[in-house]
């Protein structure tokens, strides 16, 4: 089972960088971003999940409505996604329900940073997949935390894929850096161990990064961004297809595991 997600935020990477970057222009950048992963998801048809701002949802509700017509999963991905605030998980699901019209189960903390497990659990949410279970340095350092499913409680927690003992990270900046035949050859390793595989991406990936050194953003984030990323999603996911593995919506797979 593939659990292919995509944090659907508002462009903000040049203010970590010391750009001042209006949320208007960061629009502009996602808004574009998210229309060509949906085109790649529609031309490939699988389904995946979208993690949405409130910041997002408010000012893109077209796309939020294109993303359910479409047959995929809306979740929460707190309200700024610079600059979080404590309440964040209750007014994330209330902006997010109240423009796309249909609950949602699940949620991630911006930059999969801790988040209280308390508001999620009184949020009423299902699933919490703020995890990153690998070790990086200056971002997650998660060597002893579970790298497969469990229930806190009543919630389902739902990290992203590593790969087994050494825990490699195979979310967005690896299918960015790595060789594809690299990527894919863990990917299938944690298919094999774990039966499942979780990975995320936003949709700045897929705008031209290279063509804005204004932005100072590293080289390993600019590296096969825009249309060069466009073409390793399609290609990750017709390798997938061809080895008959199932996208599946995290709504499905909470179902599923708790049978």
């Amino acid at each position: 089972m593939i659990l292919l997600s995509f944090d659907t935020e508002e462009f903000d990477v040049p203010r970590e960088h010391g750009v001042e970057y209006s949320l208007e222009d960061g629009m502009k950048v996602s808004i574009l971003g998210t229309n060509r992963i949906l085109d790649t998801l529609k031309t490939n048809n699988v389904k995946a999940t979208f993690f949405c701002t409130g910041n997002f949802a408010e000012n893109a509700p077209e796309v939020i409505k294109r993303i359910i017509d479409e047959g995929h999963e809306v979740a929460c991905h707190g309200v700024d996604h610079w600059r979080p605030n404590a309440n964040d998980v209750f007014r994330s699901k209330e902006i997010v329900e109240r423009v796309s019209g249909v609950k949602t189960r699940g949620y991630r903390q911006p930059r999969m940073f801790p988040v209280s497990d308390e508001d999620i659990e009184n949020a009423g949410f299902e699933y919490n997949s703020s995890l990153n279970p690998a070790f990086i340095p200056g971002r997650y350092m998660h060597l002893n935390t579970p790298r497969t499913y469990f229930m806190r409680k009543g919630v389902m927690e739902i990290p992203a894929s590593v790969t087994p003992i050494i825990r490699f990270p195979l979310f967005w900046l690896s299918l960015h850096n790595l060789p594809e035949s690299i990527y894919y050859w863990m990917t299938n390793r944690v298919l094999k161990h774990d039966g499942y595989f979780v990975t995320y991406f936003h949709p700045w990936e897929f705008y031209e990064l290279k063509q804005h050194p204004e932005f100072k953003m590293p080289f390993i984030i600019k590296n096969h961004s825009g249309l060069q990323m466009v073409q390793r999603l399609d290609r990750l996911i017709k390798h997938l297809k061809n080895k008959n593995e199932e996208f599946i919506t995290f709504s499905e797979f909470v179902e599923r595991k708790k049978v």
